[in-house]
């Protein structure tokens, strides 16, 4: 069986023929590719109409008439055999003694014409009657190289490659290690590739972790859709401003990589998802929306003063949709969003309004990588329905030949397992002491039991249901093993708790220094993140300032550069952050400090538990997660627990009335929700004082008070 991978075409008739044939044909095997691969030439973007690689018939790529004019397809069929050869040939693989060891054939395929005669026979043209003869005269001999043309062929970029380094002096430093990983994952994996190509005619949802490259295949798609259709009017946009700069050298690297060209900025735009007045690198999607469509605009202050602060950005899309209703301005014919998981819904509903039909719109988000501790809705729910009560959009499931509308990365080639099960234990709880009169001290929990499958873990005991014991493991698939052998476990992975501020801040510096004069490693592999968004500048002071002493440059993200910037653009300085900023990017070296404020906390628990998640899966190598007190060490014995577990999620899984208990409890909350809870809680405890000290009595309170308190505390017990 073929496996069909259908991307962006502009002859879509003769690209369904294709596929067509291709699912009828059972006994054909490998991949076909529609729309896909784009060859740079000196004159630019070279789209190849399909191509298709087998074990049996080597590469054959497909010429296709859309209509019935062949005029000058021998041509047509000569350049593609010279462009994809050119390409082939960079590969040393593919390459023995000057010659290229794949054979190159090439078919025009015209479906619509009935009756082919009088061609060229070194220059097959067939349609779907004469397609299974001209097949039958396509051999490949070498067939050993079978598996390096797939590989070339999916790993359409190197642009995980890290930047170059200089040559490392010992084969055991840490920059050493860190060369063979980054040459370990330069390419993309195929379920990547595929999200890239694959081009659906509506809405398409990415979904992985932290660490499976949603946003470089969204990038690199972006760059794709322009590649192949150069006069789409193209957004893509994200919520974390320091990605913009990431987003654009992405972009840059791999459409100059396919076309030999640097994109056209004006049609393909990088836009934040708010923006303001000033246009340029200030454009966003919001402010466009609010110009277009005429309704009045809020910056962050307004809508936050209107709305409050617990989600003024959503509030405010909400509101910008409601005035408009159903005339929007619909001017970009495809639009990508990053880190969908911080947006509320209403932003992406503004995203889909805003695009032209048939409503290309790919959205990529991380379950777990929420700090705004509620997840997105289906795709229903978000996007609504027609005035017949239809949904604007659903999705079906996958069928063969067909784009897949829900795309999942399972892989994580970020984090290694131990780093990435210690997050998502911390996060959710798993291992936290039960609180007082509950049965649990878990923080969080997926309402939906086979999202556990869906980001790369089994059941390796026990059963996935509630009240159910379980424990869960990553599986080799999902967390390859040569991100967690280069080093010792407790290399990879050290939590440490210090007597004071101080003592912390002068461990990290001199580790720093070390990290860069012993270690091997660059400024730009190296994050220092403080949790507390609110905090981040009065902490990171006194270790900036001890780096200074050291002779070593830092920077905080966002304050000392531009916000669309997060590592110095010369690479020669630490880059420091706080967790919002450090959301998109990714560093070697991780140094989480003062992380004792996300054990415990009176108000917002998830979210901070989210924010100490967040900032380990930022490490692609090593993370040391260092704070202060009784609290650090409460979370250092936290982790030891799930050492002990060998790195799996050990624990019994919440009822549904306990995850509504912890989603109350742990909920996020703005200022004036903290201080009316506050409020009632020093009035209840008065009331309590003065009825046990006979100051009043239950029967001053009324029948009617006492009884709506009773089924009050009543319904409490469940919990």
């Amino acid at each position: 069986m073929v496996n069909i991978i259908i991307g962006s075409t502009q002859k879509p008739l003769a690209s369904e023929e294709l596929k067509k044939y291709f699912q009828m044909e059972s006994d054909l095997e490998g991949y076909l590719y529609i729309g896909y691969p784009i060859i740079g030439t000196v004159e630019g973007a070279y789209p190849i109409d399909a191509l298709w690689i087998s074990k049996k018939k080597g590469l054959v790529i497909f010429n296709l008439v859309e209509n019935k004019n062949i005029e000058g397809y021998e041509e047509i069929q000569d350049d593609c055999a010279n462009k994809v050869e050119s390409k082939l040939k960079g590969y040393k693989q593919l390459v023995k003694k000057r010659q290229l060891c794949v054979d190159i054939n090439v078919i025009t395929f015209a479906p619509f014409i009935e009756l082919l005669t009088d061609y060229n026979k070194d220059y097959p043209l067939c349609n779907i009657n004469t397609m299974t003869k001209c097949i039958s005269e396509v051999e490949w001999k070498d067939q050993e190289y079978y598996n390096d043309l797939v590989s070339v062929l999916q790993a359409i970029s190197t642009i995980r490659k890290g930047k170059k380094r200089k040559e490392v002096l010992s084969a055991n430093s840490k920059g050493a290690k860190l060369k063979t990983l980054e040459d370990s994952i330069a390419n993309l994996d195929n379920r990547q590739s595929q999200a890239v190509i694959e081009t659906v005619e509506g809405v398409q949802r990415i979904r992985g972790l932290a660490g499976s490259g949603k946003t470089i295949v969204l990038a690199l798609k972006a760059a794709y859709l322009h590649a192949q259709h150069p006069d789409w009017k193209i957004a893509i946009t994200f919520n974390t401003r320091s990605l913009k700069g990431q987003l654009r050298r992405l972009i840059n690297t791999f459409y100059i990589e396919q076309t030999n060209e640097e994109p056209d900025w004006d049609n393909l735009q990088i836009m934040h998802a708010w923006g303001s007045s000033g246009g340029g690198d200030n454009n966003g999607i919001y402010y466009t929306f609010c110009a277009l469509n005429n309704v009045q605009y809020r910056d962050y202050r307004t809508a936050r003063n209107r709305f409050g602060s617990l989600d003024p950005f959503g509030e405010t899309c909400e509101k910008a949709l409601n005035e408009v209703k159903s005339n929007v301005m619909e001017i970009f014919d495809a639009v990508l969003v990053d880190e969908a998981q911080d947006f509320s819904p209403s932003f992406l509903r503004m995203c889909y309004e805003m695009s032209k039909n048939p409503k290309r719109l790919v959205y990529a988000y991380d379950e777990l990588q929420n700090l705004r501790t509620q997840s997105l809705p289906s795709p229903e729910e978000i996007f609504g329905n027609f005035e017949n009560g239809t949904p604007k959009v659903k999705f079906y499931a996958p069928e063969e030949g067909k784009p897949q509308q829900d795309i999942i990365l399972e892989k994580c080639y970020r984090n290694s397992r131990p780093a990435l099960v210690t997050a998502h234990a911390l996060g959710f709880g798993i291992y936290r002491e039960n609180e007082t009169n509950s049965k649990t001290g878990l923080v969080q929990m997926f309402e939906q039991h086979s999202l556990w499958g869906d980001v790369g873990y089994e059941v390796k005991e026990g059963t996935l249901e509630d009240g159910k014991h379980v424990i869960l493991a990553r599986t080799a698939s999902s967390s390859p093993e040569f991100l967690e052998k280069h080093s010792d476990i407790d290399d990879l992975i050290i939590f440490k708790s210090f007597k004071s501020q101080e003592e912390q801040n002068e461990w990290v510096a001199q580790q720093i220094k070390t990290n860069l004069e012993e270690d091997e490693l660059r400024t730009d592999d190296i994050i220092v993140i403080n949790p507390d968004p609110l905090t981040t500048k009065v902490n990171v002071a006194p270790i900036r300032a001890m780096l200074f002493e050291k002779n070593i440059n830092s920077h905080t993200a966002g304050v000392d550069t531009t916000p669309d910037i997060f590592f110095a653009e010369n690479n020669d300085s630490v880059a420091f952050t706080g967790i919002y900023r450090a959301k998109g990017n990714e560093a070697a070296m991780v140094y989480v400090i003062n992380a004792e404020s996300c054990y415990d906390s009176y108000y917002d628990l998830a979210k901070k538990r989210n924010q100490l998640f967040t900032a380990i899966t930022r490490s692609k190598a090593w993370v040391r997660v260092l704070g202060v007190g009784e609290d650090m060490d409460k979370l250092i014995d936290e982790y030891k627990k799930i050492k002990s577990h060998n790195y799996t999620l050990d624990f019994i899984y919440p009822d549904k009335s306990q995850r509504e208990k912890m989603n109350i409890v742990n909920r996020d909350m703005s200022a004036a929700e903290k201080n009316r809870v506050q409020k009632s809680k020093i009035n209840i405890e008065n009331l309590v004082t003065e009825l046990e000290n006979g100051e009043i009595f239950l029967e001053d309170l009324g029948e009617v008070q006492i009884a709506r308190l009773k089924k009050l505390l009543k319904r409490g017990e469940q919990f």
